[in-house]
């Protein structure tokens, strides 16, 4: 198996060949990240300062985290709304929020260790009601992501190499997690009110990962189900969350070097989406 910073390396040259605008090759940015964890060349703690934002249903707490992340490369006039009207859909998949990225020109790394949709999170309720009408449209969206440049790797990633990569100062990351797998003491902030006790196996739940501290071994996330506009979890409270059977370890790992230099507004005129979300 290839290291995590090899097979960004690789991911990056095949954007950069198809963006003949862009500047500068990230091999140099991404290799050795995890090296340099090492020979300690890393800082011991960095925060990348992201806008909270609130979710406002139940369902769209990835769309908030797509709105943070549009909001800290510059785009700063987009809603929930506005994606939401986009996708089309209230079923949202981690592919759907790699679509919106890719719309926006967000340079994004797509890590899972499923590739489509999971047939055994059949036996989860959380899963079981929509999964059935999902599997078309979300298995499709897999297979047409590579012709949209949207790359996807099959690979696990752990806590370390996350830890690396914000340290770095370059990436900042949206996971999918088991919102019951994260610390208790939200719970009684989270939107919740959809969804009964019967579901505490597995609630799927995107937040986003913007910092990190090695003393404390912490990370920084903003969580759009929390009042709370700053939050910290301790690295094996996220690695469980993470890693919790219904997640598919989802990451969308971002570039904010690259995106930076593409800011675009939300009511500009987009590339049109070419994929049939209904």
């Amino acid at each position: 198996m290839w290291p995590l910073y090899v097979l960004f390396s690789k991911i990056l040259n095949v954007e950069a060949a198809e963006e003949e605008e862009e500047e500068e090759d990230d091999d140099d940015v991404i290799d050795g990240l995890v090296g340099k964890w090492h020979d300690q060349d890393l800082s011991m703690s960095h925060f990348v300062e992201v806008p909270h934002v609130n979710q406002l249903q139940s369902w769209d707490c990835g769309l908030a985290c797509v709105v943070m992340v549009l909001n800290t490369v510059g785009v700063s006039d987009c809603s929930i709304e506005a994606l939401a009207d986009i996708s089309s859909t209230t079923s949202i998949w981690t592919v759907d929020l790699a679509y919106l990225l890719k719309r926006f020109s967000v340079r994004f790394s797509y890590f899972t260790v499923t590739i489509g949709a999971n047939p055994s999170y059949s036996v989860e309720t959380y899963y079981k009601e929509q999964l059935p009408t999902d599997v078309l449209r979300v298995d499709m969206l897999f297979e047409k992501a590579s012709e949209e440049g949207i790359n996807i790797l099959c690979r696990s990633i752990n806590e370390k190499e996350i830890s690396c990569l914000i340290l770095s100062g370059k990436y900042i990351v949206i996971a999918l997690v088991n919102q019951y797998k994260l610390s208790r003491t939200w719970l009684e902030d989270a939107i919740l009110s959809s969804l009964d006790d019967s579901n505490r196996e597995y609630v799927g739940h995107y937040i986003v990962i913007c910092g990190y501290d090695a003393d404390s071994d912490e990370f920084e996330i903003r969580d759009p189900a929390s009042s709370r506009k700053n939050e910290k979890i301790s690295s094996k409270c996220l690695e469980e969350a993470r890693k919790s059977f219904g997640t598919d370890e989802d990451l969308l790992v971002i570039s904010l070097e690259s995106s930076n230099k593409q800011k675009k507004s939300c009511w500009g005129k987009l590339p049109p989406l070419n994929i049939n979300n209904t």
